[in-house]
């Protein structure tokens, strides 16, 4: 009974004070946990060009095509990079057996050209393009990482490129954004010369 009447005896302070200490390790405990969980899930959440094209079903001939052209780890890099990149539909407008010989190892270096035709060393964000066609009157060159020269234009409200052959390609959805660049869906596949 002595023992009981110890406890009791115990001040009130000291039990609050054990509580504040448990509370707080809990509490630190939940922000380091939620701290971790951030930092993990912002590591794993970085994506870059090839990983957001991976990541949609519209851009499966162009990461086909990037395989083929071994252009993959390239445009994993840091860039930055601005990619015009086409759809599928923009794929099946090239003759199914032009677009399969390209597909070939044999042709690896002109696949290559013309895929590079549509990447640009720098990050053009839509805000960017209208800024500079303003400048330029409507009208604006890009060098492609093949060195060939893209025209991007306005013309009746929409955003044109025009390739080094007169060809024109709409760009149909812009500011798709990755960590090492960007990128704008096209509706055709523009070809260098």
């Amino acid at each position: 009974m002595k023992a009981h009447q110890k406890l009791k005896k115990v001040p009130k302070t000291f039990n609050q004070n054990i509580l504040k200490q448990e509370i707080m390790k809990k509490l630190v405990f939940i922000f380091t946990t939620v701290v971790a969980l951030t930092f993990s899930t912002a590591a794993t959440a970085q994506k870059t060009i090839v990983d957001v094209a991976v990541g949609n079903k519209d851009f499966s001939t162009l990461v086909t095509a990037l395989k083929a052209a071994d252009l993959v780890s390239a445009l994993q890099g840091d860039g930055p990079f601005t990619v015009f990149a086409p759809t599928n539909a923009a794929f099946g407008k090239i003759d199914k057996a032009t677009l399969g010989s390209l597909l070939k190892p044999e042709n690896k270096k002109a696949l290559a050209n013309i895929l590079t035709y549509h990447v640009v060393p720098s990050k053009l964000m839509a805000s960017d393009v209208v800024a500079a066609l303003k400048k330029g009157k409507g009208k604006v060159e890009v060098k492609g990482l093949n060195g060939q020269v893209l025209t991007v234009m306005s013309k009746k409200g929409k955003i044109w490129i025009k390739d080094q052959n007169g060809n024109y390609s709409e760009i149909v959805a812009t500011d798709v954004k990755a960590d090492n660049g960007v990128i704008h869906v096209i509706d055709t596949v523009v070809m260098p010369k």
